[in-house]
């Protein structure tokens, strides 16, 4: 009985490629987001290797428009234009570094979407300054 040939191998195929490079690379980028992985990769010598150096600035392309709408991390972006900067990638191998990073990092995710803390603090209404809640809230 003769063997049927061999799936072609998906690799071969321009657009299962480009669409695992895509994906590699968006998750790397997104790995970027964590102050700890920046730390590591510095500790490592990995962010002296002008190879790598190279690496992220080709990876500036993710800025744009079309592709920076699959970023869920927005630091990540902020990381990638960061570590463009040689004293950055120089000082993030500091544990102090990735400490004020990450303390950076979270007060914004902790303050960004609450309107109220926007709000100036000399108004009358004692209630200005409670969080909304917006499952009751009227209009």
């Amino acid at each position: 009985m003769a063997q049927s040939p061999a799936p072609a191998v998906s690799g071969k195929d321009p657009r299962v490629v480009n669409r695992a490079r895509f994906e590699l690379e968006l998750e790397f980028v997104q790995a970027l987001a964590n102050p700890f992985y920046l730390h590591s990769l510095a500790q490592q010598g990995i962010l002296n290797q002008p190879a790598f150096v190279n690496f992220l600035e080709y990876l500036l392309y993710w800025k744009e428009k079309d592709y920076a709408r699959f970023i869920l991390y927005p630091h990540a972006l902020h990381h990638l234009e960061l570590l463009q900067h040689a004293q950055f990638r120089i000082d993030i191998a500091k544990d102090e570094w990735r400490e004020y990073l990450n303390q950076k990092q979270y007060d914004h995710w902790r303050t960004w979407r609450e309107p109220h803390r926007l709000r100036p603090s000399n108004t009358k209404d004692e209630t200005a300054a409670l969080p909304v809640d917006d499952a009751n809230a009227t209009v």
